[in-house]
């Protein structure tokens, strides 16, 4: 509990964590707030089924909340948003120029705090993915404050968890998306950083996954713990085992 998890991705994609880390919080009974910038419900849907979980379910019985930011931005910028629900969009900051991120944060705020009725296991907040949320416009320090204020609502308010996916890439010149991919490693609890080959693509080694856990923050002398591994994705699951010892090699 209390848990700040930061998913990076370079020269690859790293969503399948997103898919297992909503379907482990919601095969656990947490509530879970996705704020899903990157693909549409439906997607996340097909995937969650593969895995065992039925988001819709999910939803109807109120442990999924679910914010679905491709067609809240198309309705923002069509004016259909307000008209639907009367409500302000989380994504307000779109349509009204303003730098800050106080209605997305007002939403997760709202979504995860329990009512007297609710009986889940911990709150959860996930992003899929942050980085989109400077190519609608937010400023880095935007964006960082709004995850400052979740970490201290989420994980120190309510002890739950929020789990943060980020594409990176070391040469790349946004400078920007970099600023905010730097900042949040060193807030983090764990990182996990998923990495293309740098030998290239290879069908039976999908990329390498960097586990580091956090121990520094801690306020102790020691060093932080860093374990490497290879992957494969399969239709259902992930293969992973020690570098150079796949099953194409042995």
């Amino acid at each position: 509990q209390g848990k700040f998890t930061l998913l990076r991705d370079t020269r690859t994609d790293g969503s399948f964590l997103v898919h297992h880390f909503l379907s482990f919080y919601l095969r656990a009974g947490c509530k879970v707030c996705f704020v899903a910038l990157l693909q549409s419900f439906s997607h996340y849907n097909i995937v969650a089924q593969k895995l065992g979980v039925s988001l819709t379910a999910a939803k109807e019985r109120g442990q999924l909340v679910f914010l679905e930011g491709l067609k809240s931005c198309l309705d923002l910028l069509f004016g259909e948003e307000e008209k639907q629900s009367g409500q302000p969009s989380p994504l307000q900051f779109i349509s009204e120029g303003a730098s800050d991120l106080k209605a997305l944060f007002d939403f997760v705020r709202t979504s995860l705090t329990p009512a007297g009725s609710d009986s889940w296991k911990g709150p959860v907040l996930l992003v899929d993915d942050l980085s989109v949320l400077l190519s609608l416009g937010a400023t880095p320090v935007a964006v960082l404050d709004f995850i400052h204020y979740c970490r201290v609502t989420v994980c120190y308010q309510l002890k739950g968890n929020i789990v943060v996916l980020v594409h990176s890439n070391e040469d790349s010149e946004d400078e920007e998306n970099e600023l905010i991919v730097n900042s949040l490693c060193h807030h983090s609890d764990l990182i996990l950083w998923v990495e293309g080959l740098a030998t290239g693509f290879c069908k039976d080694v999908h990329g390498q996954i960097k586990i580091i856990r956090r121990v520094s923050l801690e306020l102790t002398a020691e060093q932080d713990l860093i374990q490497i591994y290879q992957y494969k994705i399969q239709d259902k699951n992930v293969t992973f085992f020690a570098r150079g010892l796949s099953a194409a090699v042995l």
